[in-house]
């Protein structure tokens, strides 16, 4: 197993952008003070972008006069005929 390299806090503000390139290349840090490891710098992935458009297709259909169910309910409830 490769070993994570370890950097002090001033070698980490000094060399900021080149280790945030090689952690984002596949190659973690670890940011130490006084030798005690603190955090792990690792890269960072985005989730996969779940399935949003269509994802009931199949599984339920909708009627052609959806737009017109209960039309007659609910001109009653109103007190006026369509």
């Amino acid at each position: 197993m490769k070993q994570i390299r370890q950097v002090n806090i001033h070698e980490a503000k000094t060399h900021l952008s080149a280790l945030v390139e090689q952690a984002a290349a596949g190659e973690p840090f670890i940011i130490a003070k006084a030798g005690r490891p603190l955090v792990v710098v690792n890269p960072y992935s985005l989730p996969e972008p779940r399935p949003r458009a269509g994802f009931l297709n199949d599984r339920i259909s909708i009627p052609a006069d959806f737009d017109r169910m209960g039309e007659d309910e609910i001109a009653n409830l109103f007190g006026s005929a369509l």
